[in-house]
């Protein structure tokens, strides 16, 4: 039996993650290739959208979680935004654990449900709690923990790509964003996040 605890948190250390100083930074800023097309950054609503709305998130953040349903409308029903969405968790090994198990998840074909279940899940997060969340929609979490196994080197990259952006970005919380070429740093409510899309399309 895959000890499934240990394969992912273990990448707490293998990924580097937790060796990161509190504030850090890129020797550059992140350019918008980094930002709005690393190919391993999960994109939702349209791939091809003519904006791009980049959330940083964290699956323990109460206002992410909140609006996380008003931002899926927003997109849905916008029609042509694209919608990359950022790992950056902030709130201890819980969160790395919930970050990591989803993407491992991704690489299986089931980021969007994996996602959807957390993001969704109205209830304190443990490592046990991830793994019944994600089981209960469906999923083989014995898969998720062999896939994170297979792709951890990928997995770490991508989050510390992820912190890395935040940093030099200054965020200071989750959410954030990056709209257009404006960043935002902080809660948007749906009158802010049309407006921000609207603005990013007519520049």
């Amino acid at each position: 039996m895959i000890d499934r605890r240990t394969i992912l948190t273990g990448m707490l250390a293998a990924g580097g993650l937790s060796a990161l100083p509190l504030r850090t930074a890129l020797a550059h800023e992140p350019s918008p290739e980094e930002v709005f097309a690393d190919p391993a950054a999960p994109v939702l609503g349209n791939p091809e959208g003519d904006v791009t709305v980049v959330e940083y998130f964290d699956f323990q953040c109460t206002y992410c979680k909140r609006d996380y349903p008003m931002i899926r409308d927003v997109v849905a029903k916008d029609g042509n935004v694209k919608l990359v969405m950022k790992d950056w968790p902030i709130f201890g090994p819980v969160s790395v654990y919930a970050a990591q198990a989803v993407q491992g998840a991704a690489a299986l074909g089931d980021y969007e449900t994996a996602l959807d279940a957390l993001m969704r899940a109205n209830t304190r997060l443990s490592h046990e709690k991830v793994e019944e969340i994600l089981t209960d929609a469906g999923l083989d979490f014995d898969a998720i923990a062999e896939s994170v196994s297979k792709n951890q080197d990928a997995i770490g990259a991508l989050l510390d790509r992820n912190y890395h952006q935040a940093e030099a970005f200054q965020f200071n919380g989750t959410p954030s964003f990056v709209i257009g070429r404006t960043v935002y740093p902080g809660v948007l409510d749906r009158a802010l996040l049309e407006e921000a899309i609207a603005k990013a399309r007519a520049a």
